[in-house]
């Protein structure tokens, strides 16, 4: 059988691939401490539960218009100026399947064979491809723990060319919990303005941050970049509703046009009754972000300094979401067993098979040096797990 030329270059999702492993090993009963996961372990809020419960039972089960419904969009339009002091129209909102569908619908509205998509190192697994699968040329820019994680306007023009295309722009990122100032993003929107590059940016964290950082849209800061830029976010992180698949991207009519036509030819509209539960998401009380922050917050605070105490490990403080994206690479070189550690994929597989520590290897983010560990979990859960983490290292020779 012979498949698309595309497919050469397509892998699973690695995250989803290692916490899928992990809870296998705790079906057959093995004790694994998990911080593999992209999603809070707090339940949805009762009140948006309650919402879908209403939906179901007054019978809003069927099909809505492809792009979201207008209640839906309403609300994020609300919210964008609420929040963001953005002032969109509703032909200017497009409702997803999550905000990673948002994403795809983009880059297959935009690029064509042989574009240049920039993308910053470390970026989201899915970001390259994606690219791939739209036909486009991953330009990955390398940052480090140095920089904190962040780009220069610089190195973003000398990666732009005539074939460049967009630029994408995840604050505060997955997985390094880098997050720009509005200095930071008004440098990068100056490179971008007088150019057709399109500014992808991808907000999805934007409510989880710390030590009094406050998320700013990059359209925010420059409003002359709102013809040439996509705001895409969702209520997956900020409600812990990552299992109702509710993601919107507002922009330019035109775009948003393109991508509501791939939409409808794919999935069609999402569920209508995740877009209800959406609705209230974003009209209802916001009490349950605070409570997770703070949760969050004290996760963080403990795990970088324990990370920080690993010989061999050092962790810079991520001012957003929830994973801490240390360096490990004073651990490369060592054995364990018979092992050899020659990168971070050696080492996610000896945590999970030696220590029963499930992290995810840095490689799939474009930062071999690094592990990916989200403290979406329990402070309980944490301590065993740097505790086991601790203690391996301790046996490498």
């Amino acid at each position: 059988m012979k498949l698309a030329h595309r497919m050469k270059h397509i892998k699973p999702s690695p995250t989803l691939a290692v916490s899928a492993k992990a809870k296998a090993m705790k079906a057959e009963g093995i004790d694994v401490i998990g911080f593999g996961a992209g999603e809070t372990d707090f339940d949805t809020p009762d009140n948006i539960k309650q919402a879908a419960i209403a939906a179901i039972e007054s019978g809003f089960t069927k099909y809505t218009p492809v792009g979201g419904t207008l209640e839906l969009k309403k609300a994020v339009a609300a919210k964008l100026q609420r929040d963001n002091r953005l002032t969109y129209e509703n032909s200017e909102i497009l409702i997803s399947c999550g905000a990673k569908h948002s994403l795809y619908n983009a880059f297959q509205a935009l690029m064509s064979e042989g574009d240049e998509i920039i993308i910053p190192a470390p970026y989201w697994v899915s970001y390259p491809d994606m690219a791939y699968l739209a036909g486009a040329v991953p330009v990955i820019i390398t940052t480090s723990d140095q920089s904190g994680f962040k780009v220069t306007p610089d190195q973003v023009r000398a990666a732009i060319n005539p074939r460049t295309r967009a630029f994408i722009l995840n604050s505060p990122s997955n997985p390094s919990g880098a997050a720009y100032s509005p200095a930071e993003l008004q440098a990068l929107a100056d490179v971008f303005l007088g150019t057709d590059i399109m500014v992808i940016s991808d907000e999805i964290y934007e409510s989880l941050t710390y030590d009094g950082f406050v998320s700013t849209s990059i359209v925010t800061v420059e409003p002359r970049l709102k013809e040439q830029a996509l705001v895409v976010n969702g209520v997956s992180k900020t409600y812990s509703m990552t299992g109702w698949r509710i993601g919107y991207t507002a922009g330019p009519a035109a775009v948003i046009k393109a991508m509501s036509n791939i939409q409808s030819q794919s999935t069609s509209n999402p569920t209508s009754i995740a877009q209800k539960a959406a609705v209230e998401a974003l009209n209802g009380p916001q009490d349950c972000i605070a409570e997770m922050l703070q949760a969050f917050d004290k996760r963080r605070t403990y795990m970088v300094k324990r990370l920080n105490a690993i010989e061999g490990f050092s962790c810079n403080m991520p001012k957003g979401a929830f994973y801490t994206f240390p360096n490990v690479s004073g651990v490369y070189g060592k054995k364990s067993g018979s092992t050899v550690i020659q990168g971070s994929s050696d080492l996610e597989t000896v945590l999970l098979d030696t220590a029963r520590v499930s992290v995810v290897a840095g490689s799939p983010f474009g930062a071999d040096g690094n592990i990916r560990l989200s403290y979406a979990t329990s402070f309980e859960n944490i301590e065993k797990g740097l505790d086991r983490i601790d203690a391996f290292v301790k046996t490498l020779v």
